[in-house]
């Protein structure tokens, strides 16, 4: 698997609130996870910090796995959030300091021929290939609400001064609905996983004309991706992971 993961604080925060990982299990297996904190104090940091380190750790006890199937990735996938979450709603709930901290999470668990994508919040993951761009989940947000109500258009939306009210994060309840699903995947499809702080600023016929390029490496896409974000303007931390399955005989790339 062929991986490249940059984040960047942006043109506007002092501190960035964003965190990702990559990593794998025995068998090749990609793991991914993005994560966007918020809360004041710098607790949005230790929110997203917290997220993906335990993400991360519940994973790495299932290091010297060769192989998944599609349920038992669903269950990993779902079990991980849920950690991060209890992990979160009790450092919250310990510390005043961090208090009503939390994040949003998307992470995705690469098998042969099928995603596993769970995510709570507005952190997204998208698919890009031949047939173009895909949003694959659905922003937990007070405009996306919304939106599907028929109150807002999508047009709307993108500007709306709050849209980045969310309806659901990790770590501000102690129980958190995740949503959980599989895609099917062919070696020529791009997964991008992202913050909020791309998408505002990026729209998806120029993620679509960076990410489907194939005259540039998969880091070169990353770097691209945040420099259309910066120059868009950078009001927020930008975060992008890209994952593409390794073409036949080529050499092994590394995680960025």
């Amino acid at each position: 698997m062929l991986t490249a993961n940059r984040s960047n604080i942006g043109r506007v925060r002092q501190v960035n609130e964003d965190q990702c990982w990559v990593g794998s299990l025995g068998g090749g297996i990609a793991i991914a996870v993005v994560a966007d904190g918020m809360g004041g104090h710098q607790a949005g940091d230790v929110a997203s910090q917290t997220a993906v380190d335990t993400f991360r750790g519940a994973f790495e006890q299932h290091a010297d796995k060769q192989s998944l199937t599609e349920q038992e990735g669903k269950m990993l996938i779902r079990q991980a959030i849920a950690e991060a979450n209890e992990t979160i709603y009790a450092m919250a709930s310990r510390n005043e300091r961090y208090h009503n901290m939390g994040t949003t999470v998307v992470a995705a668990l690469m098998l042969p021929g099928t995603a596993v994508i769970g995510h709570v919040g507005d952190s997204r993951a998208y698919r890009v290939g031949d047939g173009g761009i895909q949003l694959l989940t659905m922003d937990h947000s007070l405009v996306n609400e919304l939106v599907k109500s028929g109150q807002l258009s999508a047009e709307e939306a993108a500007h709306h001064p709050r849209r980045n009210v969310l309806t659901r994060a990790i770590g501000t309840d102690p129980v958190v609905e995740i949503d959980v699903q599989s895609v099917d995947w062919s070696t020529d499809d791009v997964l991008l996983l992202c913050s909020d702080g791309l998408t505002n600023m990026v729209n998806e016929e120029q993620i679509v004309g960076v990410v489907a390029d194939r005259s540039q490496e998969l880091e070169a896409k990353a770097d691209h991706l945040i420099q259309l974000a910066l120059e868009g303007g950078g009001d927020d931390n930008i975060t992008v992971v890209l994952l593409q399955e390794q073409p036949t005989g080529e050499a092994r790339g590394a995680s960025a």
